[in-house]
């Protein structure tokens, strides 16, 4: 018998820590979701910086062009 109160204190420690588990385990959730949506926020936005960045490169090379068109003609 004097094994049931160990046995009973160590189920109750057990209880509790299954019970931080699952409580980590929806905060790590909840932060998943979290990280998931500002990657794909991220990235939407790395795609609209590289396109604006293709077309300043595009006018740039273009002005580039013109000049040097100019220039020969001068």
């Amino acid at each position: 018998m004097s094994d049931s109160p160990i046995q009973e204190q160590d189920l109750r420690a057990l209880e509790i820590r299954v019970e931080e588990l699952i409580r980590a385990c929806a905060h790590l959730k909840d932060e998943n979701k979290t990280l998931r949506a500002e990657l794909e926020q991220l990235s939407a936005e790395r795609d609209r910086l590289m396109h604006n960045h293709a077309a300043a490169r595009a006018r740039v090379e273009s002005l580039i062009e013109r000049l040097k068109t100019i220039e020969t003609a001068s």
